[in-house]
């Protein structure tokens, strides 16, 4: 038996079988977890349920996070299904691609920053809107993916790394707000992972290489890491975290000069 069995999911941001969310619902099915899953648009809904019916779930529902009255209606035909969720997995971040390459100062544009403010920080807070109802009274968790560009300037992450702290920040204050309703909110700072949506980052691969060569454990990040904690964070072995950044990132964020550099 699984420390989530009888636990509902919900996971939002499931793109590819190497997405994170789907090291996420993997590892959280392996725990004994039910599943539920969004797809952002009709393109996207074969795949997410193809890859949600391995995962023993027929449930997939159609949800643009930029639209208020998409993400309520995620919810009511969830509720003709499930009581109320246990967890709810966000996984989801977005800005055009031309904000992501170069000089964050001439690549950024009120259009662009507002758009990935929207998409990767608000939309958290969004669906704990929505979804509240069905969070209260079952020891809830909300979680989230963020990263170390928002906490340091990395080349070319440019807007998403302004995002991310605003995803942050939003964190605790969802935690601070939503805590007396006995709902955990959190987050995983990952490592870089080789995902669709970090193929939008010009030099992707030098990071990646920079990064096997100094984090303490000499090796990238897995989805498999980040779906692993996940499952715990938003399991009752957890019951006491809130409002937490978990690095996931073997060590890398707290190096000050790599040892092959010294």
């Amino acid at each position: 038996m699984g420390f989530l069995n009888g636990k509902r999911v919900l996971i939002v941001g499931l793109a590819s079988n190497r997405s994170i969310a789907s090291g996420v619902a993997t590892a959280m099915h392996e725990q004994g977890a039910e599943l539920a899953f969004s797809y952002q648009n009709d393109k996207l809904k074969p795949r997410v349920e193809k890859m949600a019916s391995e995962l023993g779930s027929s449930l997939t529902f159609p949800c643009d996070l930029a639209d208020d009255d998409s993400i309520s209606k995620l919810f009511e035909s969830l509720s003709k299904h499930w009581d109320g969720i246990d967890a709810i997995v966000h996984s989801a971040a977005f800005a055009p691609g031309g904000q992501l390459d170069g000089n964050y100062v001439d690549a950024v544009t009120r259009e662009g920053f507002g758009i990935a403010h929207d998409i990767s920080s608000y939309s958290f807070v969004a669906l704990a809107k929505a979804g509240r109802s069905m969070l209260q009274n079952r020891n809830g968790a909300m979680l989230t993916m963020t990263y170390l560009g928002a906490e340091r300037a990395l080349p070319n992450y440019n807007v998403m790394g302004l995002a991310k702290a605003s995803l942050e920040a939003n964190i605790r204050y969802m935690a601070n707000g939503l805590g007396p309703e006995n709902i955990r909110v959190n987050g995983i700072s990952a490592g870089p992972i080789r995902t669709l949506a970090a193929s939008g980052v010009k030099s992707f691969r030098t990071m990646l290489k920079f990064y096997e060569d100094a984090t303490p454990m000499r090796r990238n990040i897995t989805i498999e890491d980040v779906g692993n904690t996940a499952a715990f964070l938003c399991s009752d072995l957890a019951a006491g975290i809130t409002g937490e950044i978990v690095h996931v990132d073997n060590g890398f964020h707290m190096v000050g000069m790599p040892e092959n550099l010294a």
